[in-house]
């Protein structure tokens, strides 16, 4: 039987109510699951809490699973999903960057400037927390994370032509939000 067969009968099992089979898949997919979130938060600690997440999610949902071969796909899904969802909703950092500092000291127009660039930023982030999840992990994953179309179509098993749509779609959904505040 080769791997791509016993996946399939463990999460036909898993499926079925059996804990041990399910186990045996977070045992084969955990690595996996980790390292697709860690490269998102950047913190191990975070990370290890998000897999565990992904992990009890991806067991409730197992049943709306219609391909047991689609498995490694959906989890890596889930897992790109929820840790993009914990990185947009994690308190702002208190820290601040070189270049407030730099505005500070000298005189003119460039204090000034900061405070501007830091309420965008600010109306930016608060907008992109209005958007629904799809929208908001698709411009994360893209201007955030600086994932190309290709990185971006290859985790979520979907074709380039469908990201560039969803893209387009979440863009046009957050300038309509950023409208929406002006106004």
């Amino acid at each position: 039987m080769n791997e791509n067969q016993s996946i399939i009968e463990l999460v036909v099992r898993a499926r079925e109510g059996d804990r041990q089979a399910f186990g045996e898949l977070v045992t084969q997919f955990e690595s996996v699951v980790f390292a697709i979130v860690l490269r998102r938060l950047r913190n191990r600690s975070e990370a290890h809490e998000v897999t565990q997440e992904v992990f009890l999610r991806a067991m409730r949902k197992l049943p709306q699973l219609r391909e047991a071969e689609r498995f490694p796909g959906w989890l890596r899904q889930i897992a790109v999903r929820m840790s993009i969802n914990r990185a947009v909703r994690r308190p702002a950092e208190a820290s601040c960057a070189p270049e407030t500092f730099n505005g500070l000291s000298s005189g003119g127009s460039e204090p000034l400037e900061g405070i501007l660039r830091t309420e965008q930023a600010t109306e930016l982030r608060d907008c992109l927390g209005r958007l629904r999840d799809l929208d908001r992990e698709t411009l994360m994953a893209f201007y955030f994370e600086g994932l190309s179309l290709k990185q971006m179509s290859d985790e979520c098993g979907s074709p380039i032509g469908t990201i560039k749509r969803r893209l387009h779609t979440a863009r046009n959904r957050l300038r309509d939000e950023m409208l929406a505040i002006q106004a």
